[in-house]
């Protein structure tokens, strides 16, 4: 809209006009701040559900850690029981 056609307007409905006018103005701009709100809420959900995935992920590769360093820990202590050296890969003889 023009100003001169808003100035004509105010004129033609004096103060009401310009209190309905700023009115819905105020209400056009809630909308749009209320979709900005809903898609951002939206788009935080989405993200906390990834999240939550991503965590699981996270949570059974630590587990699986976890057992493959007891499993290598039990295995270096039978190895060292039976007397084969670590580092050269080769069994010696326990007297």
């Amino acid at each position: 809209m023009m100003q001169g056609d808003v100035v004509g307007m105010l004129a033609q409905f004096g103060m009401a006009g310009l209190i309905a006018w700023m009115w819905l103005t105020e209400r056009r701009a809630a909308l749009v701040r209320e979709k900005q709100i809903e898609e951002s809420h939206r788009r935080l959900s989405q993200e906390r559900e990834a999240l939550g995935v991503v965590l699981g992920v996270v949570e059974a590769n630590t587990r699986a850690m976890v057992s493959l360093e007891l499993g290598q820990r039990e295995l270096v202590g039978l190895l060292r029981g039976m007397g084969v050296d670590g580092a050269a890969g080769v069994a010696q003889r326990v007297s």
